[in-house]
């Protein structure tokens, strides 16, 4: 059983928009923080940003500061990662994943438990 799904990601054309989703049918993602990281072709993993369990969220990349905006729907069990004016450095596989704490962990080494990603190609 995937403790994550990611879905959303796609081929979308600089300067446009996704909207990621991240869900879960083994955990309530109410009561954890969400991070959500990438890996770029010949990069290594980074962070991207992350949302609390009081919905406070941070920033791990300075390049995605007023781009990028996490939220969350109880609800649904969902959390969301709206991404707007994509670049084509913003093409990876994102991820979305958990540490089992309430608030954002400092580095992504903390994080525990992962999904299976879902790409997202920015190119004209």
């Amino acid at each position: 059983q995937e403790r994550f799904v990611e879905s959303g990601g796609g081929l979308v054309q600089p300067g446009g928009s996704l909207r990621l989703s991240c869900t879960s049918s083994r955990f309530t993602l109410d009561v954890y923080a969400i991070g959500w990281l990438r890996q770029a072709p010949g990069k290594e993993r980074e962070g991207v940003s992350c949302i609390s369990m009081s919905d406070s969220t941070t920033d791990y990349s300075d390049s995605v500061k007023g781009r990028f905006t996490l939220s969350r729907d109880t609800a649904k069990n969902t959390v969301y990662l709206q991404m707007n004016n994509l670049r084509p450095e913003d093409t990876a596989v994102y991820y979305c994943a958990t540490d089992f704490g309430r608030a954002c962990p400092r580095t992504v080494y903390r994080y525990a438990a992962w999904g299976q990603g879902t790409q997202v190609t920015v190119s004209s």
